[in-house]
């Protein structure tokens, strides 16, 4: 009688698939931070071999993208139509989507932060395409010219990165960035701007030229007049 066949102990379980494994990645980092995350420590929380992970994702780099991704997808999910029938009261939606990944993730948001976008005139944590495309088309079509949608845009992704970024660290979460391991894959670096698709995205076509434009000196300029300015207000009253 022929001995039984060998299990293969990396076959997939039925029920493990890419959302699962990205689903679980970003439990394992809220409970143990990105700085522990790898292929292994990943199968070992899903009971599964390593090598099962990669029918899935190519490596860590990629998991940790689609780490980011998730995280921002939520944040559509989240926004309130009826606020956004004002570009105030959509900005006030988006930010608060934004915080709340922040503050119910706070050790994954700064990967948010501090992974590469997917072109250099993306700004965190403002760093989805869908996301960019609609908030332009938002600010434009409540009457913002090009200039001040941009504007708005570049003061929007600093203010939200510097208040979420400090609130999530006193939260516990690391800020540096994750070091990638030699052997966790060969996934593609964002930061290709040739590369990247636009088809869809009206709004980011038209002005990427603007979106590329290096404003960071006026804009520190701005932002500290700014809060001088609201500083001497508040000593006023």
């Amino acid at each position: 009688m022929a001995p039984p066949p060998k299990t293969d102990t990396t076959d997939t379980p039925a029920k493990l698939d890419r959302d699962s494994i990205v689903q679980t990645a970003i439990s394992f980092i809220d409970r143990d931070g990105a700085q522990r995350l790898t292929m292994r420590a990943l199968a070992h929380e899903l009971g599964v071999g390593p090598m099962a992970l990669y029918r899935y994702v190519t490596g860590r780099e990629d998991l940790l993208e689609a780490v980011v991704a998730e995280l921002l997808e939520g944040v559509r999910h989240d926004l309130d139509d009826e606020l956004g029938r004002t570009w105030q009261g959509y900005l006030q939606t988006l930010s608060h989507a934004i915080r709340r990944v922040a503050v119910e993730h706070a050790p994954a948001f700064p990967l948010v932060a501090t992974r590469h976008p997917a072109a250099p005139w993306l700004r965190p944590p403002l760093r989805s395409l869908d996301l960019v495309e609609d908030f332009l088309q938002t600010l434009v079509g409540h009457g913002f010219t090009d200039h001040q949608a941009v504007g708005a845009y570049r003061a929007f992704s600093s203010f939200l990165l510097g208040q979420l970024l400090l609130e999530s660290a006193t939260r516990g979460a690391q800020t540096s960035p994750v070091e990638m391991p030699f052997d966790e894959g060969e996934a593609q670096v964002p930061n290709e701007d040739g590369k990247i698709d636009l088809s869809g995205r009206p709004a980011i076509a038209r002005l990427r030229p603007m979106l590329s434009e290096d404003r960071s000196a006026d804009e520190f300029e701005v932002s500290l007049e700014i809060l001088l300015d609201r500083l001497e207000m508040s000593l006023s009253q």
